[in-house]
């Protein structure tokens, strides 16, 4: 199978915070690999601007050395990386004053595509909107793109909004959400929507119930602070997992248009229905201990990493939702999300109902649902579990079995070199294709259905349950799928 590179006119990208960790790690070489894929010209301009007063060959060493470390082997060509480097520019720059200002405004091209990505803290958003029109730098056609969080509630997500649509159009205002740059999270779309065998059971006459899991291996860590004032359901519930459970819930789109796309999540959110307390999980991971001792802690646990003793801020939340619309009415959506949890694992697992009838003598001890798991992270691809007869004599056993298909598998080279969720973001922007970004009206909706959930466990003063660090999350969760009649998927790789 060929892969179709698109490339794209010559554009100006200026990347604010172009030294911090996500710059660093996820951006730049990020826009190299797509470099040496053929998707940037040669004419295309990447402009760091950040506080650090530095020239561009510094921080061009500082690229290559990032590229050195995020980039695999073969895509390290020396003769490619003195080309990209050849591309880029810097610009030291106060997001609070005016200094840098007017040496940035010399580098960009104000008749070809520019962009203008914000890595930097939100507060800092408002800021940058205002000086880029104040010194004349953005145009009607400049793109301007924000990273979460937005907001940390509704009130918050709604003056980020108006802050920056005094300077920027709707159109103009890509709100990144880097798990709808994932290859599965897309075709999960192309699923649905390219394929006559499942949007035809894809409701509460068939689907029995969807599990969302989002589990990482990792504690909060130097991030201890901030995830103090945000936990898990701010930081995944409320932006990564809601888009992933608009995508699986969403009617068709007339087009696979932006707005019509975003136009149907948008319904679906403000069809959720408002969360019970007993339908709601909280859980804050504790430290493991050194083997063969006593006292001494191998991994802090979450109180040690937040350094604050009393929070009651959870690393761990899982929450039984619904849909109230004609397609999902009845069929319950499993959430859970967690730090220092099992395995590292990303997946969508949408259950099918019984078969009304059984014809088969054993069906009732051997049957099991069909399942078709959307695997987001690791070893993206899908795996659709049906029941076949057991192979040998001896009567009609039955046996579930998976159809089981990885991308790097099926797509050969292709599938192995799937492109990271921020290449094909920024190249969306510099397209300018918002499918996968986030409106502001779909934010503040979300806003609207989270902030009652966090004000309820505030008002009862709930304490997160605790959890082992490398469980599968705190027990009541296991009795929140119990007492339905279900269980949760095993977390593994």
């Amino acid at each position: 199978m060929v892969s179709r590179v698109i490339p794209v006119d010559p554009f100006d990208l200026v990347v604010f915070g172009a030294t911090g960790d996500l710059a660093t790690r996820k951006i730049l070489p990020g826009l190299y690999r797509r470099f040496f894929a053929g998707q940037i010209p040669d004419g295309a301009r990447i402009i760091g601007a950040a506080r650090s007063e530095m020239d561009a060959d510094a921080f061009r060493a500082q690229v290559r050395a990032a590229i050195d470390d995020h980039v695999g082997a073969a895509k390290r060509d020396p003769a490619q990386i003195d080309a990209f480097l050849a591309n880029l520019d810097y610009v030291a720059v106060d997001a609070m004053g005016d200094e840098g200002w007017a040496p940035l405004k010399a580098l960009v091209h104000p008749d070809r595509v520019n962009a203008f990505y914000f890595s930097v803290a939100p507060a800092l958003f408002g800021p940058l909107a205002e000086r880029l029109h104040a010194h004349g730098i953005a145009t009607p056609d400049s793109r301007i793109v924000v990273e979460k969080p937005f907001g940390r509630d509704l009130t918050s997500a709604r003056a980020l909004n108006a802050t920056l649509a005094e300077h920027f159009e709707e159109h103009q205002i890509y709100r990144i959400d880097h798990y709808l740059g994932k290859e599965t999270v897309q075709n999960l779309m192309a699923v649905r929507f390219a394929n006559i065998l499942f949007e035809p059971l894809w409701n509460a006459q068939f689907v029995d119930h969807v599990q969302i899991t989002v589990a990482e291996t990792v504690g909060v860590g130097g991030r201890g602070s901030y995830y103090d004032k945000s936990g898990a359901m701010r930081d995944m519930v409320q932006n990564h997992m809601m888009q992933l459970l608009c995508l699986i819930a969403m009617e068709p789109p007339y087009h696979f248009d932006p707005d019509a796309v975003r136009d149907e999540k948008l319904k679906v959110i403000r069809a959720l229905q408002p969360v019970v307390a007993s339908d709601i999980v909280r859980g804050q991971y504790l430290g493991t201990r050194s083997r063969g001792t006593d006292c001494d802690t191998a991994q802090p646990g979450y109180l040690q990493d937040s350094e604050n003793p009393d929070s009651r801020t959870e690393s761990y939340v899982a929450l039984k939702c619904h849909v109230a619309n004609w397609r999902w009415t009845g069929t319950p959506f499993y959430l859970r999300t967690g730090k220092r949890l099992r395995a590292r694992t990303s997946e969508i697992a949408i259950t099918f109902k019984e078969p009304p009838h059984s014809i088969f003598d054993e069906a009732d001890e051997t049957w099991r649902e069909n399942v078709l798991v959307i695997r987001l992270q690791p070893n993206e691809g899908m795996n659709l579990k049906m029941m076949i007869k057991e192979p040998g004599p001896g009567g009609m056993r039955l046996v579930q079995v998976p159809l089981d298909m990885s991308f790097a598998e099926a797509l050969g080279e292709e599938g192995a070199d799937i492109p990271d969720a921020y290449e094909r973001l920024i190249m969306d922007v510099i397209r300018g294709n918002q499918t996968l970004f986030m409106r502001g009206d779909e934010v503040e909706a979300a806003w609207a259905w989270t902030d009652p959930i966090i004000a309820g466990w505030e008002a009862r003063g709930d304490k997160p349950q605790p959890y082992d660090s490398g469980s599968s999350g705190p027990e009541d969760a296991l009795m929140l799928m119990h007492r339905d009649g279900r269980r949760w998927r095993e977390i593994r790789e």
